[in-house]
């Protein structure tokens, strides 16, 4: 395998972090709650619940709680959850697309020999970007 000193992308990717605040967050927040502690968290908050129907007088309050705080945290995670997805979605999408102008290249390249190869050069760089076009 190359050393990271082979690949400049590999050695700028460790260095200049031009994420924002709310983007290292929500990449902390994705890996913290994709880790069985969240899990066990929720999991001990559902038996705390579970546990301290007793305490209540009413049970549509005691639900309530149960209901309120669930959705709450639900409402969150989805919106960082989502974010962190987008952001993935991007980041996959450009290197497919660095991927689509390397090879269009070295078909240009090869196309003195093969006057097919023009077509499909031209087909494959229309087709980087074309997500953002529709």
């Amino acid at each position: 395998m190359r050393e990271d000193s082979d690949r400049p992308a590999a050695k700028d990717r460790g260095t200049d972090d031009r994420r924002s605040p709310f983007e290292r967050f929500v990449e902390a927040a994705c890996l913290w709650v994709s880790r069985p502690p969240f899990f066990y968290a929720c999991l001990a908050l559902v038996l705390l619940w579970l546990v301290s129907m007793p305490l209540w007088v009413d049970l549509k309050a005691w639900q309530a709680v149960i209901h309120t705080v669930s959705s709450v945290i639900t409402l969150l995670l989805l919106a960082l959850l989502e974010n962190a997805a987008r952001r993935g979605e991007e980041a996959s999408q450009e290197k497919l697309n660095v991927i689509a102008e390397a090879l269009a290249a070295l078909m240009d390249s090869r196309a003195v020999d093969d006057s097919d190869l023009e077509t499909a050069v031209t087909k494959l760089r229309d087709a980087v970007g074309l997500e953002e076009r529709h």
